[in-house]
Parts: structure tokens; C-alpha cells; sequence
């Protein structure tokens, strides 16, 4: 039920009469509480709204003023005997719009070098669309010049579910590079002890859980020899997912309970990159072969149940895995003895129904030297991945007809996609961040300062 707040009507521009009414409308509100003061008021909310007891014939006077204005009375404000609030999350109200909008004003302008919105920058684009599934639980990162550097770039895209998963992927994704950055500040790009960061990462402490957790010693490369200083880069990423996930462990206002959101980051400094993913959505690079021409490499490994180290850790810790008999070959994640939740990935931020039983919030990191051949890297959520191959993603972004449309033209394509291949099935929420590799790209002017697009 919608209450109407009393105000005055809007008046057509010019109107010569606009005044007068005005004036009138005034005098009846004062006419009116007058007569509603002159009598005690009556001793419940029944008496009153019914016109029963003392002051109940004033305010139904003061119902008719109202009515006449076109302002909504008390009674019709009240809500019906059996109207129950659905239970909400509190929200902390924002200067200039409301957290929870992807379109709000504070999203969609570029603020130290930080692009959440649809639009382009010189080395990237990034474009979001609603599916049919509700609000758009999908959202997007480009931070230029990261951490003040100006060879440093930080993207990322996040996959929110649950009933307020867009909250929490729109807070990981404006908080957690914060925390990266306040991390690389103190380690200073030294080499930080492994060991003190497991401790305080691991609820029970124990190097031993962290090895087995990430499922990616440390020193591992995608090619090319691991530089010394991205050991503590990933340190620090590590650290910043734990420090994340605490936060909205304890979050006064979003519940992650059954809520959650995927993660996968990008950090390109100079030549180097460095990847983290938790969940399901995708990193793919675009290269070229010797003969010159595009082909894809999957950076990432989508972190599903289906992968038999994530069911093992799982299922050791009483989580159960299987899949519906509507979904087949989509394995998910269930409590010990409830049906719920059912998640379709292996580790994710929040959700904490789960995770005491095997999901975690801990990022499969990996890293790739750029070479020559690199053009691009795609992020992206499932909703484009579920309906696009990687090889159509780097199809499609060779094929954009300007670096700043790039994204969005996947994003499109997906959606196309998701018309014409499941023609039944809800289209799916798409983010899409497409990075450019070329160097001289860092040194070419800001394209129009970040040409916004507008929100769909």
C-alpha cells in the first residue's frame, strides 16, 4: 500500500489562476485544522478514523477538505487490519539517490578515475542490462590510475542472487577495491608473511586450510616467469576478499544470510595481470594466432560443484550437492538436511546459511604476462557466458565498431541470444567489462570524459 504525502497540486506553467488556488487551498488546510483542535481527541485509532468520540465529526470535515484538494486522507493512509510490512533490509539513505539503483546519479558519473555505470573510458567499456528476472543484480567496475598509479587499472564485475543480492554485489563492488587498495598501501608492495595473513584469514588459523581452500599455491603462473612483487599483490587480494566477506558478515543493514555475489577482478599494472574469481562469471582474453587472427583463452575456471576438488571440500564439510529434476546438469549447493538454498556455485561472497558447510569466500588468483598479441580481456556474468561461447565474446568485441561500444554490443548479443535460443526461459541479468590491452591506449585523450549511455 502506497501512502500519499499531502502537497499541493502541480499547476500548469503560466496558468493566471495558479495563484488563487493556491491561496484557497491554504485557507481550507487552516479552516480545517482548526475544527479538527477544537474538540478532544478521540481515546483510539477506531474512534477516530471512524468519526466516533470526541473530535471524530471535525475529521471527517477535515477527510472532506481533503478529498476535495485531491490529498489523501488519514484513513486512507492507514493500512488494512490485515496488511503485515514485508520484512526489508534498513537501508542507509545516500546524498542523491538511494544505494540500491544502478542508474543512480552517483553511479553514473566518473569520480577519481572510477567508472560503476554504462559508458567507456580510453583503455575500457563497460555496459549492464536487466533481464526479466526483477531488478538488475548485476554490476560493473573500471578504476583507472588504482591506487594513484597511473599504469594501474582495477576492473571487475559482480553477480548478485538472493533476494538482496543486488545490495550485496553493489557493496563488494564499491567497497572491495577500497580494502585492496588500503592493503597495498600497507604492505607498500613488499612481501608480506604468508603465514600471519593465513592466520587472520582462516577462522580456525592453519596454513594447511588455506593451501587446501585455494586450490592455487602460491607462485603459480598463467606464462612467463611469477614477478616477485605480484606474491604480495596476491596476498593482498587474498586478504581483501576475507576482509570483505567479514564485512558483510556483520553488516547492520544488508542481510547475506541467503544473499550473496560472485567476483571477477582484474588488475593490469604495466604488462602484468593479475585475476581473481569467486563464482561462476568469467575472465576470457582475445589474442591473436600467428596467422593474425582472433582466438579466445579462458583465464578463469567457473568455481561450480561440478569440479571435483570444490564437491570434495564440500561435501567433507556435510554440505550436499545435486541438482533439480527440472535443472539436470546444473549441480547445486544444499544444506545438510534442508533443501535450501541451492546454490549454483562453490564459493561466493555471503551466503552464510553456507558456509560452515563448504562454500567460501576465498578467490582462485592467476596470473598472465601480456604479450604482444594481446588485444583484450572480457569480464563478464553468466548471463552472457550461459548463452554466448568464448569464442563468440571475442568475435563480437573484435567486430565493435569502436572500443567504447564494445561492451555494450556484447551485451546485446547476449541478449538476442537468450530471445532466440531459449525463447521460454527468463533472459538473465548481463554485465560486461572489455579491458584493452594496448598500451597506447593509456596515452590517447578520455574519450568525452566517459561517455555515459543511458541505464536500460
Amino acid at each position: 500500500m502506497v501512502a500519499v504525502t499531502p502537497g499541493r497540486r502541480r499547476r500548469p506553467a503560466g496558468c493566471a489562476a495558479g495563484h488563487h488556488h493556491q491561496h484557497q487551498q491554504q485557507r481550507l488546510l487552516a479552516v480545517a485544522a482548526r475544527l479538527a483542535a477544537a474538540k478532544p481527541a478521540a481515546t483510539t485509532e477506531a474512534a477516530v478514523y471512524g468519526g466516533v468520540g470526541g473530535g471524530g465529526c471535525c475529521l471527517e470535515f477535515l477527510d472532506c477538505v481533503l478529498r476535495a484538494m485531491g490529498v489523501a486522507t488519514p484513513a486512507e493512509m492507514m493500512p488494512p487490519a490485515d496488511f503485515r510490512w514485508a520484512a526489508r533490509p534498513m537501508r542507509r539513505r545516500r546524498r542523491g539517490g538511494s544505494s540500491s539503483s544502478s542508474s543512480s546519479p552517483r553511479d553514473r558519473e566518473p569520480r577519481d578515475g572510477r567508472i560503476a555505470a554504462n559508458g567507456a573510458s580510453a583503455a575500457a567499456s563497460l555496459y549492464t542490462m536487466r533481464g526479466n528476472k526483477g531488478v538488475n543484480q548485476d554490476a560493473m567496475l573500471v578504476w583507472e590510475n588504482f591506487c594513484s598509479k597511473e599504469d594501474t587499472i582495477f576492473c571487475g564485475v559482480f553477480d548478485g542472487h538472493g533476494p538482496y543480492g543486488h545490495l550485496v554485489s553493489k557493496r563488494v563492488r564499491d567497497l572491495l577495491p577500497i580494502k585492496l587498495s588500503a592493503n597495498l598501501g600497507r604492505d607498500g608492495h613488499k612481501e608480506t608473511s604468508t603465514s600471519i595473513v593465513t592466520s587472520s584469514m582462516t577462522e580456525g588459523g592453519g596454513t594447511e586450510r588455506m593451501d587446501r581452500d585455494t586450490e592455487t599455491p602460491l607462485g603459480t603462473e598463467e606464462n612467463g616467469e611469477y614477478p616477485e612483487m605480484f606474491a604480495a599483490l596476491r596476498t593482498s587480494l587474498l586478504r581483501a576478499f576475507y576482509v570483505m566477506d567479514r564485512d558483510l558478515k556483520f553488516h547492520k543493514t544488508i542481510d547475506s544470510v541467503f544473499s550473496g555475489t560472485t567476483a571477477v577482478t582484474v588488475i593490469k599494472q604495466g604488462h602484468d595481470l593479475l585475476i581473481g574469481n569467486l563464482g561462476d562469471s568469467r575472465a576470457v582474453l582475445g589474442t591473436r594466432d600467428e596467422y593474425d587472427q582472433f582466438f579466445a583463452v579462458q583465464l578463469t575456471v567457473d568455481l561450480k560443484p561440478t569440479i571435483p576438488s570444490e564437491a570434495a571440500r564440500i561435501r567433507e564439510r556435510s554440505g550436499r550437492i545435486f541438482s533439480l529434476p527440472d535443472e539436470p546438469d546444473v549441480a547445486r549447493v544444499w544444506l545438510p538436511k534442508y533443501n535450501m538454498p541451492g546454490l549454483a556455485m562453490a564459493r561466493a561472497f555471503g551466503d552464510f546459511c553456507l558456509k560452515d558447510y563448504g562454500l567460501i569466500s576465498m578467490p582462485d588468483v592467476s596470473y598472465h604476462r601480456i604479450t604482444e598479441k594481446d588485444e583484450f580481456v572480457v569480464l563478464a556474468t553468466d548471463g552472457v557466458w550461459d548463452v554466448l561461447s568464448n569464442s563468440e565474446v571475442v568475435s563480437i568485441v573484435s567486430q565493435a565498431k569502436s572500443e567504447a561500444s564494445a561492451a555494450r554490443f556484447v551485451v546485446e548479443s547476449a541478449q538476442r541470444a537468450w530471445r532466440t535460443r531459449f525463447p521460454t526461459s527468463k533472459i538473465d541479468d548481463c554485465a560486461v567489462v572489455c579491458l584493452f590491452l594496448n598500451t597506447d591506449a593509456r596515452n590517447k585523450p578520455p574519450v568525452q570524459e566517459s561517455k555515459i549511455w543511458p541505464m536500460p
